[in-house]
């Protein structure tokens, strides 16, 4: 076996999907048993990594980005579509995260309450003990971060929500209180200060066991959290110190120098043969680790290709947001070709028509056969091509599957954050001896090395760039649907856009942008609904408003 962490559920905790309540009778062995051998204790620290998210189709296909301006999901029988379709509520939770996320903070409270170094020191001879114990004693700090990060997860969602330290008896477990959400960020950012003291820089230099936690994991979470704790949904009277203790926490990770942005057409991150290559990226700071598959092509390649069958296609919404490569935002009066000398990203981000892709020339014009009037094809014009990976083969008879690895963090979105923090707590332009890098420097690093130009706009204009940098850059990486959210502009999202593509007598292509369709928002949908199955089990939780 290859020395990573493989995401899979020991044997040992095949009898509870949920959590650990009562190992002894889930599992046939006591505590101590469980706890008392190297191979089980990693089995438990491996569950907890097997609970982190993993979205390629969470929502019967569908990403969380088609639930936002960027992209539609063509197939009516997603539940996506209930988040604005007047279909989400209490007693339709979409994306109920509840559940797996307390069962897994209580899978890591278990750990911690119960293992012990001393129950393994009877292997004490063994010759590869004392890697054993080292790893072992690792788990629990990677464990924190893990808790940490699924405390976050939910807190995102539901805002204020119950922080459960330990673990607790089914009578307990009902009666427990919400704890305030700016209190469940600072347990956060605790638990990743006190794991950063021990965890290693990179797991390469620990024994080899890449894919777990790292400093790195730690410090880039407690960016997040902050600048989400600092966000308009969260400090509506604009308290300008979280935001200074968001710029704070994503310099803290800059300065270290661990990671950096190789050049767009050098980062194994866009490499569209993907793979295991991804791991290589010198930007990547933590992932969940997948096995090779093909289903993320199958559900979103053109419907003509073969076992196609479209899924997630991203909105002329998002095509616009990206720049041509000097710079300027596209006009669609300008008559130039919309899709010539483009941002370098939008072409590792979406296909057009007109694109070859896995040998074959991509028409989603009127009448093409991945256009309008085919049944299954794309609604907005475009196909999806970020994360695809054009080396897999869907025929039946030699199928050919790559790893797709879900990206977590990277520096790329440290740099945002940083940027987004600075201008929010003091412009653009301002340093000072615990913040020597500006806002604008941050961002541009970003651009550069996507071979995009300097951005030199002042004030609102500026964060409006922030804004739209995110946008593009981490486009279907599980951001923009929590953007919306947290700078709440959910009202400036309803309209969604494609673009009519009609071809000419002379072979040639007219290109239209016409709303395709105009979607329910409501502020309450800024937060999550508690499930109304946790609210019948325990009172205290009550609901967020509107729900």
């Amino acid at each position: 076996m290859k020395k990573q962490i493989i995401i899979c559920l020991s044997v040992l905790l095949t009898a509870s999907s949920c959590s650990m309540l009562e190992l002894d009778e889930s599992t046939g062995m006591s505590k101590d048993e469980v706890y008392g051998y190297f191979k089980n204790v990693k089995g438990l620290a491996t569950y907890v990594y097997s609970q982190l998210p993993n979205d390629f189709g969470t929502f019967n296909g569908a990403l969380r980005e088609s639930a936002t301006d960027n992209a539609v999901y063509v197939w009516s029988d997603s539940n996506v579509h209930d988040f604005y379709n007047h279909a989400w509520g209490p007693n339709n939770a979409v994306d109920n995260m509840w559940s797996q996320c307390y069962g897994a903070i209580r899978s890591a409270n278990s750990f911690m309450e119960n293992y012990s170094a001393e129950a393994l020191e009877r292997f004490q001879w063994n010759d590869k003990y004392e890697e054993d114990i080292e790893k072992a004693n690792m788990y629990r700090e990677e464990l924190r971060v893990l808790r940490a990060f699924f405390f976050f997860e939910l807190a995102k969602r539901y805002g204020d929500i119950p922080l459960l330290t330990r673990t607790y008896n089914q009578n307990e477990i009902n009666q427990v209180t919400k704890t305030p959400f700016d209190q469940i960020i600072a347990f956060i950012c605790n638990e990743c200060d006190e794991a950063a003291k021990v965890l290693p820089i990179n797991q390469k230099d620990f024994y080899g066991e890449t894919g777990r936690v790292t400093k790195g994991t730690a410090l880039a979470l407690k960016s997040r959290a902050l600048l989400y704790a600092a966000s308009p949904l969260h400090n509506p009277s604009n308290d300008k110190a979280k935001w200074e203790k968001a710029a704070t926490a994503a310099y803290e990770l800059i300065t270290k120098g661990w990671y950096s942005l190789p050049k767009i057409n050098k980062d194994p991150l866009y490499d569209a043969n993907g793979g295991n290559e991804v791991l290589n990226s010198p930007q990547l700071i933590f992932e969940r680790r997948n096995s090779a598959s093909n289903n993320f092509e199958e559900n979103n390649l053109p419907i003509s290709y073969e076992q196609g069958k479209t899924g997630n296609v991203p909105t002329q919404n998002l095509v616009d947001a990206f720049q041509t490569k000097d710079g300027k935002d596209f006009d669609w009066n300008s008559g130039d070709d919309p899709y010539a000398n483009r941002d370098p990203r939008f072409y590792r981000t979406i296909l057009c028509n007109g694109d070859t892709w896995m040998k074959q020339t991509i028409e989603s014009y009127e009448g093409g056969k991945d256009g309008e009037g085919t049944e299954g094809a794309t609604k907005t014009g475009y196909y999806l091509k970020k994360y695809m990976n054009e080396t897999v083969s869907l025929d039946p008879s030699k199928p050919v599957t790559k790893e797709h690895h879900y990206i977590l963090f990277r520096y790329a979105e440290v740099l945002l954050n940083y940027a987004e923090a600075m201008a929010e707590w003091k412009g653009e332009s301002y340093t000072d001896d615990k913040h020597t890098m500006t806002a604008t420097a941050a961002l541009n690093q970003v651009r550069n090395a996507a071979n995009m130009p300097n951005i030199t706009t002042t004030g609102d204009a500026f964060k409006e760039s922030v804004r739209r940098e995110r946008r593009v850059e981490l486009a279907f990486e599980d951001h923009r649907f929590w953007d919306i959210r947290r700078w709440k502009i959910g009202e400036q999202t309803q309209k969604i856009y494609r673009t009519k593509i009609t071809k000419q007598s002379d072979g040639s292509f007219r290109y239209e942008k016409v709303l395709l369709e105009e979607r329910n928002w409501e502020d309450k949908m800024y937060l999550y609904p508690i499930p109304l199955s946790e609210q019948i089990l325990n009172n205290n939780l009550g609901q967020n408003p509107g729900w």
